[in-house]
């Protein structure tokens, strides 16, 4: 073609959002332009290319999208507390930088530009794109590239005598992976156990390599040994659809599970915390309910795997404790949110009012629940662990709520989330009742005055709080194509 055949090629402003059309100087090629020979010619044209459908992602990272505040009004940019002697404050903008990430990140360049899968990746994570995996997804072939961290989240050095070697067991969970952030975070030496049944090795990826973290697939039914200093014992099926799918692997998890690890900590001396749960009170015939109260349960019913299950642990446990001196904690939680695949009520709403179905309701709505955010229940399961409290302890919000109302609450956040993202539903969803599931509790509010007087703990996010950076989390994940 001759100069005079070349179409003539207007300038590009670099606000454009089309690449140039013209070449760049050689000293803008990148390494792999470098490598070749040169073109004799005086100009290069090259053709837009045809625009390929992309998946959308957020531009903007999702811990900078959310101005928080506690029940008091003051802004939140800390999780933790300083107490018992030591420091455990963890930015709040780090740690969201863990849980809000996506595994699926960014979608592959149609022309394998990593320079704009980059950009699209710093787009996301703002300024802890060095702690995020860059996992590339391959639309032609709908598959995942996982790549590995270059650079860990920053931890906080402890000198040996502080640093502690703690067993979380049930680590890749949905509780156990956010107390591994923050142990991690905190600089302890950290070993999960867990035989993913129903955790997953996505939820601490992030710390596979780290020397301070140790991952080992193992069911807690059988014993195991190593040496350690604390044991957090989270191993067990928490939500309804998990530990009634095999009932009787519920209760032997929550017998033979506590029995093997109360026996490491009697022979290494580790102090002992189980989280244990409020499903012990059964159907409270008291409201709100305290630590002295024996509950009220059917030992019969579809959930006495799991309400029974965790009863014998705790009477496992104190009898260690009187027996043999093993130094041990008792946490009993209250409904906590943020996982979006346990199948509760508050993932289920989230997940339904943002695919536009109706909300079910179980039973008339007039049952009510207490619900707590993940960061509130952290704190107190590190504080329980580092008191001298070895009674019984609730750890959650007191806030009630009926489920009718929750219901609405969480259908006028998913509204609101909506508008501000400019993106409104094309309709409201309705709210539809069905038949109450057997031996569902009336009423679940915890007296956590105890929490208060001998932890110096009480909740600070409020429900609307946690639920909106919930729905737009949520709301991220289905744009991956993950939820």
């Amino acid at each position: 073609m001759s100069t005079s055949q070349v179409p003539a090629v207007a300038p590009v402003s670099s606000s454009s959002s089309h690449p140039s059309t013209i070449a760049p100087p050689d000293h803008h090629l990148t390494r792999r332009d470098a490598t070749r020979s040169p073109r004799p010619v005086d100009l290069i044209v090259v053709a837009h290319p045809v625009p390929v459908p992309r998946r959308p992602v957020p531009l903007t990272p999702l811990h900078l999208q959310i101005r928080t505040t506690d029940k008091s009004g003051n802004v939140i940019n800390t999780v933790g507390f300083q107490r018992f002697g030591f420091d455990c404050e963890v930015s709040l903008d780090l740690l969201r930088s863990l849980y809000l990430r996506p595994h699926y990140v960014i979608t592959a360049a149609s022309n394998q530009d990593t320079e704009q899968e980059e950009t699209e990746h710093a787009k996301f994570t703002g300024n802890y794109a060095a702690y995020q995996s860059k996992s590339i997804f391959h639309p032609d072939s709908h598959s995942i590239s996982y790549t590995t961290l270059s650079r860990f989240p920053p931890v906080k050095l402890l000198p040996p005598s502080e640093r502690k070697r703690i067993l979380v067991t049930g680590g890749a969970g949905f509780v156990g992976s956010h107390l591994v952030d923050r142990l991690m975070l905190l600089g302890h030496e950290v070993t999960v156990l867990d035989n993913f049944f129903t955790g997953s090795k996505t939820t601490v990826s992030h710390w596979i390599g780290h020397p301070n973290f140790e991952m080992v697939r193992h069911d807690v039914v059988e014993p195991f040994m190593i040496e350690c200093d604390q044991i957090y014992h989270l191993a067990c099926p928490a939500s309804p659809p998990h530990y009634q799918f095999n009932a009787v692997k519920t209760i032997k998890t929550s017998f033979m599970g506590t029995l093997n690890m109360l026996g490491l900590a009697k022979r290494t001396k580790a102090r002992f915390l189980i989280t244990s749960t409020s499903e012990v009170y059964g159907d409270p015939e008291v409201h709100p309910q305290h630590e002295d109260y024996w509950g009220h349960v059917n030992p019969i019913g579809p959930r006495a795997c799991y309400d029974e299950g965790k009863r014998v642990a705790e009477t496992l446990t104190y009898g260690f404790h009187r027996q043999d001196g093993v130094d041990v904690r008792v946490a009993r939680i209250f409904n906590t949110y943020v996982n979006p695949f346990d199948g509760r009520v508050v993932s289920n709403f989230i997940v339904q009012a943002l695919r536009g179905e109706d909300m079910t309701v179980y039973g008339d709505g007039k049952q009510t629940r207490s619900f707590q955010y993940i960061h509130d229940l952290i704190d107190g399961l590190i504080a329980l662990m580092n008191s001298d409290e070895t009674r019984p302890v609730n750890i959650g919000n007191g806030d009630e709520f009926t489920i009718g109302q929750f219901a609405e609450l969480v259908r006028d956040i998913v509204e609101k989330v909506q508008r501000e993202d400019g993106v409104p539903a094309p309709r409201r969803v309705d709210i539809v009742y069905k038949p109450m599931p057997t031996d569902d509790p009336q009423k679940r509010r915890p007296d956590t005055t105890r929490a208060k007087t001998v932890l110096d703990w009480e909740p600070r996010w409020t429900v609307r709080m946690g639920l909106e950076e919930m729905v737009r989390y949520y709301k991220a994940k289905m744009i991956e194509g993950s939820l």
